[in-house]
């Protein structure tokens, strides 16, 4: 057999239940986007008069640009913030002293369980009680707040797991040649993890981009919040939304194919990394030598 066969392969019937069943789920899809077209059409939102300000300057300029910039701003913020926060819980996790484990695995559970938008909410009454930030800078303090705990959390998480995923012996070898458990996770262990876990940092990218747009419930000028400003503006909110998911989802498809491509480049290096090394040729007189020492018959003589 030329692969391992997991399951029968379907007969003649089979085959013919699955194209009937994908015909007919293509004809609902159809029959949906029919019935929401038809009543946006009724309701009037797909009239020109809807979708003509999003071809002027002033939609773009003083909305939709501030709006994208707000939402890349908090999350460039909350990923460098998170990416520290993770590595450093992930290697608390991974310590030897229970001191510093535990309370790394507490902090590292609970920030799994919260909701994001309860942080951004509890964090943003916290922040205005206490006066600890400006007005203009309180929602984006509670929203990259937010985003960095709870992410923190999962890149640490990330960590553990790649260390884990490498072979016991690299620990052991540090440990034989000297190297302390500090020194062997910080030179040999958690750069190899971090390169391994490189792609799905990148894709968690895609989640602080998405995670944004809750700053819309406690007022952060993000692209979910000028929107809604946008429809209010101009009585078109269901455009409005639409071009900014359009706008959300032109981004988070670049950032996807840049972890395909941190992934492929990874993949490569490793095979490049793992391949047969070259052997330089061997020196005969050296093999003769060794033949000569192991049939017994002394060191070579000096003439």
């Amino acid at each position: 057999m030329s692969g391992t066969v997991l399951f029968d392969a379907p007969g003649p019937r089979a085959k013919r239940l699955y194209a009937a069943v994908g015909v007919a789920s293509v004809l609902i899809l159809l029959l949906a986007l029919w019935f929401v077209i038809d009543k946006l059409n009724e309701k009037g939102q797909l009239t020109a008069a809807k979708w003509e300000p999003f071809l002027t300057g002033e939609i773009w300029t003083e909305y939709l640009i501030p709006g994208l910039i707000g939402t890349l701003t908090a999350a460039a913020i909350s990923v460098v913030f998170a990416m520290v926060l993770g590595i450093l819980l992930g290697v608390g996790r991974l310590s030897t002293q229970v001191w510093i484990r535990w309370p790394s695995s507490i902090v590292v559970e609970f920030f799994r369980a919260v909701p994001v938008l309860l942080m951004m909410l509890f964090t943003y009454a916290l922040y205005a009680n206490y006066d600890l930030f400006p007005p203009d800078r309180l929602a984006l303090a509670a929203v990259v707040t937010a985003l960095t705990l709870y992410n923190g959390a999962v890149v640490a998480e990330l960590v553990r797991s790649g260390v884990y995923s490498l072979p016991r012996g690299q620990s052991e070898a540090a440990m034989a040649i000297g190297l302390t458990t500090g020194k062997s996770m910080r030179m040999i262990l958690l750069p190899q993890a971090i390169t391994a876990m490189l792609p799905a940092i990148v894709g968690q990218l895609v989640v602080i981009l998405k995670d944004t747009a809750l700053g819309y419930i406690i007022t952060y000028e993000e692209l979910l919040r000028k929107a809604e400003q946008i429809g209010n503006y101009k009585s078109n909110l269901l455009p409005a939304l639409i071009v900014v998911g359009a706008i959300f989802v032109i981004i988070n498809y670049l950032l996807s194919l840049l972890a395909q491509r941190v992934e492929r480049l990874m993949r490569r290096r490793g095979r490049s990394a793992g391949g047969p090394l070259t052997a330089e040729p061997l020196d005969q007189s050296a093999v003769g030598t060794t033949e000569a020492l192991t049939m017994g018959d002394g060191p070579p003589s000096a003439n």
